[in-house]
């Protein structure tokens, strides 16, 4: 257990970037919590997956990608309201198909360069990952 006593969900999350210097961000849809906030696309590692396994299962469910790799870019915690998330964060450069909304959530490119992705708002967890993103490409 965390130090707040609250079970941890344990999250893959996988911001994947093109070869023009471009992250894809997602925007959570209605039902969910924090609906329409934009996040790095990924979700829960069900029992038994590797962090690489559940990155595949569920980029190829919300984008109708199939990642060849993945590098692990930094490991947060998180605690939301609703759940107390451990995301680990990798990096992906290597997949086949064109990101879609499988789930209807709309997609955004977003440049590496900019100060501030172009869609708001983004969930809190976001923040530090896109931070550390800048940090290792910089």
């Amino acid at each position: 257990m965390s130090e707040t006593q609250r079970p941890v969900t344990e999250v893959a999350a996988g911001i994947l970037l093109d070869t023009e210097g471009r992250y894809l961000l997602g925007q959570r849809p209605e039902g969910k919590p924090y609906a329409g906030y934009w996040e790095v696309p990924g979700g829960k590692i069900e029992k038994g997956e590797t962090i690489f396994e559940a990155l595949k299962r569920e980029l190829q469910e919300e984008l109708g990608i199939d990642i060849q790799s993945s590098e692990e870019l930094t490991v947060l915690e998180y605690d939301y309201p609703h759940a107390y998330v451990r995301l680990h964060v990798s990096v992906i450069r290597d997949w086949t198909g064109t990101p879609q909304g499988c789930e209807n959530q709309s997609l955004s490119w977003e440049l590496l360069t900019a100060e501030q992705p172009s869609v708001a708002p983004l969930l809190p967890a976001a923040w530090p990952m896109l931070e550390r993103l800048k940090a290792l490409l910089a």
